[in-house]
């Protein structure tokens, strides 16, 4: 028989945690501040000492807090990244035997959309931002690393310039550890392809045609599936696992 109590003291400790994360909206603190020694945290929240580390503790794994060591430290509020995001996705999808190609797809599915919003709310300084990708794509065409580099940071700033946060996340989760062609040598061939297709987006965003972006990110993320599935099956075949690694 399962102890009933058995799952008590994380759920309240999950109830804290909900608590303090709440207060620190409230109370407007942001990153680099620090919370209550715990003493007066215990006597605040009217908790006990397992209890308060169990629930800093699962806010250090979400990427909310960190701790500052020796006198004067303790728990110093941060802000969580995509990598928390990724290491939670990934973990998450490994326990459901999920591949990398279900990254590809859905990647492929909310791209174009992410595009066309970009086209009508890019800002100045984004779009400059992204044009310098394309120069660093250009000049980096030989260089595996900073052509990889680009491309990546040229998705990434359609995300953010989409003006939505959750595609700027995922996006960014999605283009580190998951992935799935990261480690696979690209030909001079296929780094102009892309080049080519970026500029096509770059050029639509630019213009704020919101029906061409999404049609030309429509076609490059489809051409990457396809490209991926000819020459590394493989890869969108591995299955996902925590933290992503290879």
């Amino acid at each position: 028989m399962v102890n009933s109590n058995s799952t008590k003291p994380q759920k309240t400790a999950l109830l804290l945690a909900q608590r303090i994360v709440r207060d620190i909206e409230q109370q407007g603190l942001g990153p680099g501040e620090k919370l209550p020694p715990e003493r007066l945290m215990m006597d605040s929240y009217d908790a006990g000492r397992g209890t308060l580390r169990e629930s800093l503790r699962f806010l250090e794994l979400q990427g909310v807090l960190s701790f500052k060591p020796g006198p004067g430290g303790g728990p110093v509020i941060q802000k969580p990244t995509a990598e928390n995001l990724a290491t939670t996705l990934a973990l998450v999808l490994q326990f459901d035997s999920a591949r990398y190609r279900v990254v590809a797809e859905a990647r492929s599915s909310f791209e174009p959309l992410m595009a066309r919003l970009a086209a009508e709310r890019i800002t100045p300084e984004q779009l400059a931002g992204l044009e310098q990708t394309l120069a660093d794509m250009e000049a980096g065409l030989h260089d595996t690393e900073a052509y990889l580099d680009s491309n990546r940071r040229f998705h990434q700033g359609i995300a953010w310039a989409s003006d939505n946060s959750l595609f700027g996340f995922l996006v960014e989760a999605m283009a580190g550890s998951m992935d799935a062609t990261r480690s696979t040598e690209q030909p001079q061939r296929r780094r102009q392809t892309v080049l080519r297709a970026h500029h096509r987006i770059y050029e639509a965003i630019a213009g704020s045609q919101p029906d061409e972006a999404s049609e030309a990110m429509g076609e490059h993320v489809q051409e990457y599936l396809v490209y991926a599935q000819r020459k590394h099956p493989e890869s969108l075949d591995r299955p996902i696992t925590w933290p992503g690694a290879t």
